[in-house]
């Protein structure tokens, strides 16, 4: 019997952890799940003018301090700091994943017509980049389309996950000739059932192809 991963999970929201963590409860319940929240980072990089090179060194440390602590992966959970966790990435051994990739590549391989939805506006931009730089690896041309619902943020926060939920999936009605819909944030995950009910269209969210990603990825280094 193999020994179950440990896996490093670092926010920079707290909102990022309850849905996180009921991914891997549903998916992969063997795995050893531990928090780093970080929530500093969001308000930094605002204060350095969207600057993430700004933020890189202290990226590096955070995944430095979760592989010293036993981590056999890493995975961040927000959307906005792409370039810091590449650099992360190439400093430690072990996998480490950014929030959007696995999500991306399985848009990706279930169509060209994807609809990105986002509560958060200014995690549309890095993603809509992640989404073009990897349908670029992948010589396919994508028509992505986004959308912002802030109103269903704003419930959120507030701690009316119904009134998020249902917000989204109104939204959504407007993809229902998409290929697939794709979710920005881990904090959105809780629509996904009632938006692919609205909208007739399958929806994928960040942190159930992130969980099974790192899933695939370190069974098969245990075999």
């Amino acid at each position: 019997m193999t020994k179950s991963s440990r896996i490093s999970l670092i926010h920079a929201t707290p909102l990022a952890i309850a849905p996180i963590a009921e991914s891997f409860k549903r998916l992969w319940p063997e795995a050893s799940v531990f928090n780093i929240l970080e929530d500093s980072l969001t308000a930094d990089l605002k204060a350095a003018d969207g600057n993430i090179a700004a933020l890189t060194t202290r990226f590096v440390a955070l995944t430095r301090y979760a592989v010293d602590s036993g981590a056999d992966g890493v995975l961040f959970t927000c959307s906005a700091f792409g370039p810091a966790i590449d650099a992360a990435r190439a400093e430690v051994s072990v996998p480490v994943l950014k929030p959007n990739e696995a999500m991306i590549a399985q848009a990706l391989a279930r169509g060209s017509k994807i609809a990105l939805m986002a509560t958060f506006a200014p995690s549309i931009a890095p993603i809509t980049a992640e989404f073009e730089a990897a349908a670029r690896q992948a010589s396919k041309t994508i028509d992505l389309r986004s959308f912002c619902v802030p109103e269903a943020w704003t419930a959120l926060q507030q701690g009316d996950a119904g009134t998020h939920d249902r917000l989204i999936a109104e939204a959504s009605a407007q993809a229902a000739d998409c290929d697939v819909i794709c979710f920005a944030q881990f904090s959105m995950t809780s629509a996904a059932p009632a938006t692919q009910t609205s909208s007739g269209r399958p929806v994928l969210t960040t942190p159930d192809s992130a969980v099974t990603k790192l899933k695939e990825i370190l069974t098969a280094r245990n075999h």
